[in-house]
């Protein structure tokens, strides 16, 4: 195991990024595993804080996997490779499925409110791992037709090879583990688990609370 929780894989994330230290950057996590690490390195880096509403698109008999991803601007990145099989009227149905829950989640961990702006601002992607790419996708799409100034991909984990593909897309990549045969996030986790309605939102408002104080 390379990080004992999301906690200890944030400080861990934070150190990496320490150039972007006071320099009023945006971090953007991606829900819910994103939330914790993102909030320690917004933490150390004394930086703005929100979150970046993304859905995989799940395979209908196995949703653990996904063939794409939409953001909350209706951005969407669909893996032709994987998604081959699957007729329009499946796709459009899990489409459809998937920006419910988006809403759902703007409302419920974002208490509705709209992204801050972003245009022309540095903004820090974070995730609590990168194994497909699809979510991370969809986020730098969001960006891009906000017009941000510059897109920093930043997770604890992820693959050689969809870092490759991300590094064409963002301005920036930081990755702290890179293992060899990657096939999970969990893998490189010694406590794992999914985080709830309830755990993040009681993370953000720990974070908020230290802001205003």
């Amino acid at each position: 195991m390379m990080f004992n929780d999301r906690k200890d894989a944030g400080n861990k994330l934070a150190e990496a990024l320490k150039e972007y230290k006071d320099k009023n950057v945006l971090i953007l996590a991606i829900p819910k595993g994103g939330i914790e690490v993102a909030l320690e390195v917004a933490k150390y880096l004394n930086a703005d804080f929100s979150l970046a509403i993304i859905r995989k698109l799940p395979f209908p008999d196995e949703p653990e996997g996904g063939f794409g991803a939409i953001a909350e601007d209706g951005s969407i990145y669909i893996n032709r490779e994987t998604s081959r099989y699957l007729d329009n009227e499946t796709i459009k149905r899990i489409v459809d499925e998937q920006k419910n829950e988006i809403k759902r989640r703007i409302s419920v961990l974002r208490n509705g409110k709209p992204l801050p702006e972003l245009k022309d601002r540095t903004v820090i992607l974070i995730d609590d791992g990168i194994a497909a790419g699809s979510s991370m996708r969809a986020a730098i799409m969001l960006l891009r037709n906000n017009e941000v100034k510059r897109i920093v991909v930043a997770s604890p984990v992820a693959g050689e090879e969809i870092v490759l593909k991300l590094k064409k897309l963002a301005d920036k990549i930081v990755i702290l583990e890179m293992p060899q045969f990657f096939r999970a996030v969990a893998q490189v986790y010694q406590n794992w688990y999914d985080v709830s309605d309830n755990e993040a939102l009681e993370l953000i408002k720990r974070f908020t609370d230290k802001e205003n104080n």
